[in-house]
């Protein structure tokens, strides 16, 4: 703030009363002068308060100095009038400051909403400025990225097309069926996975990330391990995480035996009661 307005903040040293300016005192004499002038007094609006308050401080700027000649208002004019410099043409906005690291994807997550940068800051961290409009990322003091600020339902994406590889920019429509089509290249239990993950968001676009991240743990685990791995987690849970996959690899988990392979939605469907008639019913559960 210092910096925008050309000015210097020099803080008082502790338990030291004259290193404070006679603007101390004044806040309290300001606070009887006007406060208690107008206590008992009645308003039905902002604008006629202010109006009166004003006048107050008119008059106890005009107001004799007691030990020296001169007002306030004339010292000002005489004083220090000259020495000001115009304000700037921006007013400053308090920001708020965070570290956040560069996903795989390109962005950086900022209170739930997704941002991009230059796809060289992979894996980097960075410095995330936060204002009531914009948000700003800066890697070593140098911006590398400035977006409007998103409002309104958490996970969306705000994306510049030069932020992204060149591979990125022939095909930047990222949707479900993209997703689904580079998992089938992959297996079948893959591609069930990345269908379940996208079926339990309320908004489709809220998923993405997570498959990415699923679809991408095949460059560290291989895809024959990852297709393992979603094998058995779709025998533990119909609705399997990125957390549960990154479990059973990096545990192993996968490696202990070969788990079946599960049925398509379409084949559940067909066979809804898979125990059987004569368990949900029959003679002995009649009455």
């Amino acid at each position: 703030m210092a910096e925008h307005y050309g000015t210097a903040i020099v803080p008082t040293r502790v338990k030291k009363p004259r290193d404070k300016a006679s603007v101390e005192s004044t806040v309290g004499d300001i606070s009887t002068w006007i406060t208690a002038a107008l206590r008992n007094q009645t308003y039905f609006s902002v604008s006629e308060l202010n109006e009166d308050i004003f006048k107050k401080l008119s008059d106890y700027n005009e107001r004799p100095f007691q030990k020296r000649p001169g007002s306030r208002k004339s010292a000002f004019a005489e004083e220090e009038r000259e020495l000001l410099l115009p304000l700037p043409v921006i007013s400053y906005e308090i920001a708020t400051w965070k570290k956040a690291t560069v996903a795989f994807n390109y962005h950086v997550c900022v209170n739930s909403q997704y941002y991009s940068v230059p796809h060289e800051y992979i894996k980097h961290q960075v410095d995330v400025r936060i204002t009531s409009r914009i948000v700003e990322i800066f890697y070593n003091s140098l911006r590398i990225g400035s977006h409007p600020l998103l409002t309104g339902h958490h996970g969306q994406y705000r994306t510049v097309d030069e932020h992204m590889p060149l591979k990125h920019r022939k095909s930047s429509d990222w949707n479900a069926e993209r997703f689904v089509s580079w998992a089938q290249t992959m297996g079948p239990n893959i591609t069930e996975v990345i269908r379940s993950v996208l079926a339990g968001c309320k908004v489709e676009q809220q998923g993405y990330r997570t498959c990415m991240g699923i679809l991408k743990m095949s460059d560290k685990y291989g895809v024959e391990r990852l297709e393992a791995a979603c094998a058995r987690v779709l025998g533990y849970t119909p609705h399997p995480t990125y957390r549960n996959l990154s479990a059973i690899l990096k545990s192993g988990q996968d490696k202990i035996s070969s788990p079946k392979t599960v049925k398509s939605n379409a084949t559940c469907e067909r066979h809804s009661f898979v125990r059987g008639a004569k368990y949900y019913g029959g003679d002995d559960h009649a009455e």
